[in-house]
């Protein structure tokens, strides 16, 4: 995953002593469960609309008035349009799309905007077409970096939106989309929409067995987070959080470092993280 400016080691999965993760209801065994390999035959074009939506947060703490500024101003600069461009250009490659058009713009005071038209099969793009006419698949991504003055803490929100069509699954880019950003919460959902029909007529409403977003991330990201899945099976619907276990504060502050607090402080700061996290992994004002 991404690293902060000013921290030495930022979540690094290949050096950070990982936790057991907490799942609600849903064992590490039952999540690594083999996937068949049997493929469905389809009587003609698979019509199934599969979208995988991201809502990704880097938590921060910056002490002063200026840390916090600097903070955003480095955010902004950090994942401006040119670096979300690169990183969506990178799923399309994973998921095995074809690029038709591209539209970005970086915003004013911040924030940034890409929206990628695709394609399962190679098409002649026209120079008139618009994005926002979205009979085939797309990729977008929004930027929203914020700052509470009152609690110094700051965060900045990724929102990505990965919907495909045909063969190929935005599960594919899932890990990497978490390690491109400081994702200290992710919330995802996955949706499946539409039907097909197979080789017989007989409508089919899924194409690939899932009981869990869990079962496509990898176990060594697993092992960082707690994760709780809220799941509606009939209607296609899975829904994933997850937080990071250990709250390491050197990897939380801008522009200082965790010797500079005294113990008092630490607690303070950490206490407001905590909070900040909580709420934000629940979706609701808790304190």
């Amino acid at each position: 995953m991404a690293t902060k400016k000013n921290s030495t080691a930022k979540k690094n999965a290949a050096t950070k002593k990982t936790t057991s993760s907490k799942k609600s209801g849903i064992t590490k065994k039952s999540t690594r469960r083999k996937r068949s390999s049997k493929k469905l035959k389809l009587r003609g074009f698979n019509n199934l609309t599969k979208t995988l939506s991201f809502n990704i947060y880097d938590i921060c703490y910056a002490k002063t008035p200026q840390d916090r500024k600097e903070y955003l101003a480095y955010i902004d600069e950090e994942y401006n349009s040119e670096r979300l461009v690169r990183i969506l250009q990178e799923v399309a490659e994973i998921i095995g799309a074809n690029i038709l058009n591209i539209s970005s713009q970086d915003y004013d005071p911040m924030g940034a905007s890409v929206t990628i038209l695709i394609a399962e099969e190679p098409v002649d793009s026209k120079p008139e077409q618009v994005l926002a006419h979205l009979d085939k698949s797309h990729l977008c991504i929004h930027t929203y970096p914020e700052t509470d003055s009152r609690t110094g803490i700051s965060t900045f929100r990724v929102d990505v939106d990965v919907s495909t069509c045909g063969r190929i699954s935005p599960l594919k880019a899932l890990n990497h989309l978490v390690r491109s950003f400081e994702s200290d919460i992710v919330l995802m959902d996955y949706k499946v929409r539409g039907f097909t029909r197979d080789v017989k007529g007989k409508k089919v409403y899924m194409d690939n067995r899932i009981h869990s977003i869990q079962q496509f991330i990898d176990r060594s990201i697993l092992e960082l987070y707690q994760c709780v899945d809220i799941n509606i099976y009939q209607e296609n619907l899975f829904h994933t959080k997850m937080v990071l276990s250990d709250l390491d504060l050197d990897n939380y502050l801008f522009a200082s470092a965790a010797s500079d607090l005294n113990e008092v402080e630490s607690e303070r700061v950490k206490k407001r993280l905590k909070q900040e996290m909580t709420e934000i992994f629940y979706s609701k004002n808790i304190f």
